[in-house]
């Protein structure tokens, strides 16, 4: 098993799909995990530490697991088939429980417990960034204002007719 870290949650273009980056711990391999908006959303308010005013689904599910005495204590990617990730979540007892892979994650971020990979899914599914790429991974993600000129621009062009360039 190999420990990996959140870099952050990315759009990507032009599909607009969210995704998690992944970054080994002490490596140089990324794993990027396409997910839904909702978990999307999830990982992103728990690496910012935001905490809404109802609890989430994921934090439901960790209150249900402190009420019931329990601590997660890990969260692995333990396969991968066909681009879909397969994870768990390890308790203090011992105890593993199947997850999505953006769930555990969500969860994990949440309890602030420990992620890891199995050497295989990193072989299959990790990637090298390019030099310099990471670095640039925090801004990414488009902006607000990025987001709002790309929507204008797509507008623009869907309504945009060849006579409109005529002098």
């Amino acid at each position: 098993m190999i420990e990996v870290e959140v870099v952050g949650v990315r759009i990507e273009l032009p599909s607009n799909q969210p995704l998690v980056l992944l970054k080994e711990a002490h490596g140089e391999r990324h794993l990027p995990i396409w997910i839904g908006t909702a978990e999307a959303s999830a990982i992103a308010l728990a690496q910012q530490h935001v905490v809404p005013p109802r609890p989430l689904t994921h934090d439901l599910l960790v209150n249900v697991v402190h009420g019931l005495g329990r601590q997660v204590v890990s969260a692995t990617i333990v396969a991968v088939e066909d681009s879909v990730f397969y994870a768990q979540l390890g308790f203090d007892d011992g105890t593993t429980i199947e997850s999505r892979a953006s769930d555990a994650l969500a969860v994990a971020l949440r309890v602030n417990c420990r992620i890891w990979c199995a050497d295989a899914v990193l072989e299959e599914a990790g990637v090298q960034l390019a030099e310099g790429s990471e670095e640039g991974t925090e801004d990414a993600a488009p902006t607000v204002e990025e987001e709002s000129e790309l929507r204008r621009f797509r507008e623009f062009l869907a309504d945009v007719e060849p006579e409109d360039f005529d002098e």
